[in-house]
């Protein structure tokens, strides 16, 4: 099986050309690095210039696609460079593999480069001065360091700056990902939270109007029809208005609609009388003081409002009791109604209002219960929420 050769990156092979071609015209106008007198001339002329200058061009074709194999070549080439009179572009050549070896090397050869260069510089600056004891022999030090330990730490410098540059970048994509996973989060937060705030304020009007109409239809009875009628009336013409409200609220977002006062426990007593005038017995008892915090008498009310809601659907005839209290801390919600024992089917979506009054008193660190209990005159259904209080939030 043939050995597949990499493919020389464009980029390298614009170096190789330059290279090579300024190599021969350094050859060409006879510029040469060492004269043929010096005794490590050993092959004297231009024409042995050639054989290291194009071997060296070979290795800056491979100086990003293979730089294990370029530069133990390029290292003799250079070595055999030095036998002749020498032409600086393989000099020049043999910095830029040298540099490329570390930077585009593996992580190990990244770090073992720059060390190893760095003895060679220190042993050729030593040895030759310990032998000839010239200030000239530590000038050998000086181009050893210039032609490979200078060339190895840019490299491994810039090597370090892209790696910081990648890190960095994938941390920021991470945070852009983690605050695009936090705005879904929040966007279904908020989804949920519109969609217990619609359940609140229409489906007691609703649930009034389809309780009346059945009532107008069953029995033929014309003032019953009417009263049923003007009821009817009266909730649709508030559920609208709080639906266009909400829906207003959902479509502006140019910031200029005043926001709408949240219920609060003051409106409890016009709660109660439109659960009356439903056709609801009931008896409110509250014992709170002033000051409570916005979201505690948000989430009161909205408990109040779905359990009379659920009681006029569900319960079975009989006195709905509401009571608040307030205690070091916390404040109580019992809304207690005559278990409706019914054969037929639960109305569609009668349970998303339990689910919406345990996560209002969730959201609160609060208590939550909802279910039959047993009392003198039968059976009943208590709702108890237990909302705490905060020191701070009360002053």
């Amino acid at each position: 099986m043939a050995v597949r050769l990499p493919r020389p990156h464009p980029f390298d092979v614009r170096v190789a050309l330059a290279g090579l071609l300024g190599g021969l015209m350094f050859l060409g106008i006879g510029l040469a690095m060492r004269p043929k007198s010096e005794p490590n001339v050993l092959f004297a002329g231009p024409w042995p210039i050639l054989l290291p200058l194009a071997v060296m061009a070979g290795c800056e074709l491979l100086r990003r696609a293979a730089p294990r194999v370029a530069l133990p070549v390029a290292t003799l080439a250079i070595v055999g460079d030095t036998l002749t009179q020498g032409n600086l572009v393989t000099v020049l050549m043999f910095t830029d593999v040298m540099y490329a070896a570390v930077l585009y090397g593996t992580p190990a050869a990244a770090r073992r480069i720059p060390w190893v260069t760095g003895m060679l510089t220190v042993i050729a600056t030593v040895v030759p001065f310990a032998a000839w004891r010239e200030p000239e022999a530590l000038l050998i030090g000086v181009a050893t360091g210039v032609v490979s330990f200078g060339p190895a730490s840019t490299g491994l410098i810039v090597r370090n700056h892209r790696e910081a540059a990648e890190a960095a970048r994938l941390r920021a994509e991470q945070t852009a990902l983690l605050a695009e996973m936090d705005r879904a989060q929040a966007v279904t937060a908020e989804r949920a939270r519109m969609a217990r705030e619609l359940h609140d304020m229409v489906a007691n009007h609703l649930s009034a109007i389809a309780i009346h109409s059945t009532a107008a239809l069953s029995l033929d009875n014309a003032e019953t029809s009417r009263e049923a009628l003007t009821v009817i009336r009266e909730n649709s013409v508030e559920g609208l208005a709080e639906m266009r409200r909400l829906i207003g609220i959902l479509r502006d977002d140019s910031g200029d609609r005043e926001p709408a006062a949240a219920p609060t426990l003051d409106g409890l007593g016009a709660l109660v009388d439109t659960a009356r005038a439903n056709g609801l017995d009931v008896t409110l008892s509250a014992e709170h003081g002033d000051g409570l915090p916005a979201p505690v008498e948000l989430a009161a009310y909205r408990i109040v409002q779905e359990s009379l809601t659920n009681a006029l659907k569900h319960a079975g005839p009989g006195r709905v009791t509401v009571a608040l209290r307030q205690r070091d801390g916390s404040l109580d919600v019992t809304v207690a109604s005559p278990y409706g024992d019914r054969d037929g089917p639960r109305a569609p979506g009668s349970g998303a209002g339990l689910v919406g009054m345990r996560e209002r008193a969730a959201l609160l660190d609060g208590r939550f219960e909802a279910g039959p209990e047993g009392s003198p005159d039968g059976k009943i259904w208590a709702v108890r929420a237990t909302l705490p209080i905060t020191e701070g939030e009360t002053e």
